[in-house]
């Protein structure tokens, strides 16, 4: 599991193809009063998507804070890249149907273990559908 935003850009820009990092920021609400970790249960609603390549990126905290300048009403960001062709990265357009698929992963608990999320503090978040 990757545990840090510079471990998954450093990851991306080892690739053999150039790559688009995907990224959903999604809200959280509880649907249960547990205050036990294990026991947390909740919804996980899309709030925005958004496509950069690894080197747009400085660290964590530039994407939080340029997230949080457009909206500020999001709990994880869930992550995935697309791979290019040998020089050429994929293009927004090209991103445009993965972002739709996440977003349609998330609002459905499907396939959601596939993907890299974080928390705001950039903790590792494992999701489990259910």
């Amino acid at each position: 599991m990757i545990s840090m935003f510079s471990d998954l850009l450093e990851m991306a820009n080892e690739q053999p193809d150039p790559q688009r990092l995907l990224f959903l920021f999604a809200s959280a609400k509880a649907t249960n009063k547990s205050k036990k970790r294990d026991d947390k249960r909740g919804e996980i609603s899309p709030v925005m998507v958004v496509d950069k390549l690894p080197e747009e990126l400085s660290n964590f905290d530039a994407l939080v804070k340029e997230a949080d300048s457009i909206n500020k009403d999001w709990d994880f960001v869930f992550i995935a890249s697309l791979a290019g062709d040998q020089k050429r990265p994929p293009s927004s357009d090209d991103a445009q149907p993965y972002l739709d698929k996440m977003t349609d992963d998330v609002m459905r608990g499907n396939n959601i273990m596939r993907y890299v999320v974080f928390d705001r503090k950039q903790n590792p978040i494992e999701m489990v559908a259910g």
